[in-house]
């Protein structure tokens, strides 16, 4: 059976950053038990519901996700990240993401504005469709339909 192109053209790509491999070990009070392995699973089943495919990758290195980033143009219509700690600092993920013009949803487990003063601020939200925060896992799932949602009204 043929699936509709229009429903199945998108290609989401999840960006996981720094410390993020350490899901389910890492801070359990802030971070939840949820592992990364885990949230990528679900993410791909629920890509399969939204009838989009989904690609996902970890680095604690900025420069690879900056990378990632820039071979995104051109094959993903969309990119989902929780850029974890780069999200207060990284001015190079940031111009990455306006570099390349792919609508971006801003993801992170915790709500980063009842924390520490320090994570308030977000090089990444300027550049961002939207930010999701404060909801563990589901803060992801959330993410992903806003994005594909946004995506489906952008596309004629």
């Amino acid at each position: 059976m043929a699936e509709s192109n229009a429903l199945t053209s998108f290609s989401i790509l999840v960006l996981h950053g720094p410390n993020l491999n350490l899901l389910g070990l890492r801070e359990p009070g802030i971070y939840g038990d949820v592992t990364l392995a885990s949230i990528n699973d679900r993410l791909e089943q629920e890509g399969r519901s939204l009838q989009v495919k989904v690609a996902t990758f970890q680095s604690n290195h900025e420069g690879a996700l900056v990378d990632v980033i820039h071979a995104a143009l051109g094959v993903h219509q969309g990119i989902l990240i929780n850029p974890g700690a780069y999200t207060h600092t990284s001015v190079a993920i940031r111009d990455a993401i306006a570099g390349v013009a792919i609508p971006t949803v801003e993801v992170h487990l915790s709500n980063v504005y009842r924390r520490e003063p320090f994570r308030h601020h977000s090089y990444i939200a300027p550049v961002a469709v939207g930010q999701i925060s404060g909801f563990g896992a589901d803060s992801y799932r959330l993410g992903l339909h806003a994005l594909v949602q946004h995506l489906r009204q952008q596309t004629p």
